[in-house]
This record gives C-alpha cells, structure tokens and sequence, in this order.
C-alpha cells in the first residue's frame, strides 16, 4: 500500500444535507476523481458527531490534493 498526503476540510453547515442528492456535489466529487485517476482518492462524509461534512482528498501531490479538497469543500459550501 503506497501512503500518500491527504487534505482534510471540514465544512460546517446549517442543515443536513444529503450528499448522494446534491448534483452539484456530485459533480464536484466526479470531476476530482476523474483529475486524480488512480493516483488518489476522495472521501466525502457527514459528521457523525458535528453538522459538518468532511472532505478528504488523498494523492501523489499536496499541493493538487489541497487545491482539489478546495473545489469539493466549495460545492459542499454552496449547497449548505
């Protein structure tokens, strides 16, 4: 197994949101993975905890895997 740098954010929001529902987040999440191809992976899930969705994104580059966490955590901000 190779370990790569990873990038977390975690978004607070106001309302649950479901995130197999939201297009636009699911939009954001295809667009990553098809960037990252096999070099990565994405992770998206509500707190079980806090109301916030965690983003994490995991790749070969830290400084694409932030920028890429980014673009998702932005959906993710614009549908909360």
């Amino acid at each position: 197994m190779s370990k790569y740098p990873q990038t977390l954010i975690n978004v607070p929001t106001r309302q649950k949101i479901n995130l197999d529902e939201s297009a636009p987040i699911q939009d954001a999440v295809r667009q990553v993975e098809q960037q990252l191809g096999s070099r990565g992976r994405v992770l998206l899930r509500a707190s079980g905890t806090e109301p916030l969705i965690r983003v994490m994104v995991e790749g070969e580059d830290i400084h694409e895997t932030a920028l890429l966490a980014e673009e998702i955590a932005s959906a993710v901000r614009a549908a909360a």
